[in-house]
């Protein structure tokens, strides 16, 4: 996928939000991307477009606290899952022999 295939593809998305192109001392220029939240809603961030020496390269925004909270879901979910299976008897009697 080409930068310019991800811009129309980001684009054609509504609402986007392009900040002011930022100069770094070596040169480059950035450009972040949001998505407009609207009724009160923040800006959620996309990612950035880095251009440098001619060439764009777009970096998507990771969210590492969303990335977290949903493994701590997943194991408070794999963590009742096992205790239910562990507490709960089978619905079929008992056929140990007792001797």
């Amino acid at each position: 996928m080409t930068i310019r295939d991800r811009l129309e593809q980001v684009v054609a998305e509504p609402p986007v939000v392009f900040g002011e192109p930022m100069e770094t001392p070596d040169g480059a220029t950035v450009i972040t991307v949001a998505r407009g939240g609207g009724f009160g809603r923040p800006a959620r961030p996309v990612g950035v477009f880095v251009i440098h020496e001619g060439r764009a390269h777009w970096t998507p925004a990771v969210d590492a606290n969303r990335i977290a909270q949903l493994g701590e879901w997943i194991g408070l979910l794999t963590g009742v899952i096992a205790a239910l299976a562990v507490l709960r008897r089978p619905p079929w009697p008992d056929l140990r022999h007792r001797g």
